[in-house]
């Protein structure tokens, strides 16, 4: 594992009006690892996400990838330079079949004339689609059917391969099992695992603490609007989580 903080955020400050969202927030992904964050609503969680993957722009405070400063202005700034995220919503095409969901808006063209028509190579980005899916070990019972026809954990696994197959740097997940059933869940974590074993730095966003525990490498804490925690999940306990979240652990307990 790295100990080197590939994406970085340091003493982030981010307002909403009078609303501090963020309040000097440090926080740092590394390449290989699984990093939790976790944290009560209104913990600042969200904004600290926007911020990291160019959503939103904090108001002060930098943030550094492969120690050197970035300007995230814009989510495409941040997928250009290897940053992608799977929102909880999915954000999926559910018309279109998982081929076409993969490449949804980088997508392959015909070669020559038909390609400048704007005809799409369909069989290639279907053939790359099943390399890419086998390789994450995506099983789907039909790859040609629209992709809302299939469970909610093959759309789940097909929304975070989407990610993975064009993320070089970092992956940010926002409770990506939610709603989905053990043995759905259990399909996208090993997912989550095989992402991290190719050396992607993967930030995982859950309420599900135990689940937590089983996939992730580190753990941070955010308690309104400051990292008030940082484990190391090898020895740490579901009570340490819910203490650093709660208040009744303080900074100086998780030190």
């Amino acid at each position: 594992m790295s100990e080197q903080g590939l994406l970085e955020a340091r003493d982030l400050v981010k307002h909403y009006g009078s609303v501090e969202a963020l309040r000097g927030v440090s926080f740092e992904a590394r390449a290989g690892e699984v990093t939790a964050l976790i944290g009560d609503n209104g913990a600042g969680k969200s904004t600290l996400v926007k911020c990291l993957s160019g959503a939103e722009q904090p108001d002060s405070g930098s943030i550094l990838l492969d120690g050197r400063p970035v300007t995230l202005e814009s989510p495409t700034a941040a997928r250009g330079l290897g940053i992608e995220t799977v929102y909880q919503d999915l954000a999926v095409a559910p018309e279109l079949d998982p081929a076409a969901n993969l490449f949804l808006g980088r997508e392959i063209h015909r070669k020559g004339l038909l390609g400048k028509l704007g005809m799409l190579d369909k069989a290639e980005m279907r053939r790359r689609a099943v390399a890419e899916f086998a390789r994450l070990g995506v099983t789907l019972q039909n790859t040609d059917v629209p992709i809302g026809s299939l469970s909610g954990g093959q759309r789940q696994s097909v929304a975070v391969a989407r990610s993975v197959v064009w993320a070089s740097k970092v992956v940010f997940m926002d409770e990506p099992t939610a709603a989905l059933g053990v043995v759905q869940r259990e399909r996208v974590l090993d997912v989550i695992r095989r992402v991290r074993d190719e050396g992607i730095a993967v930030v995982l966003i859950s309420h599900n603490m135990p689940e937590v525990l089983s996939v992730a490498d580190r753990v941070e804490v955010l308690r309104l609007g400051e990292r008030v925690a940082s484990f190391t999940t090898t020895d740490t306990t579901l009570e340490d989580l819910v203490g650093a979240m709660t208040g009744a652990l303080t900074k100086e307990d998780a030190s």
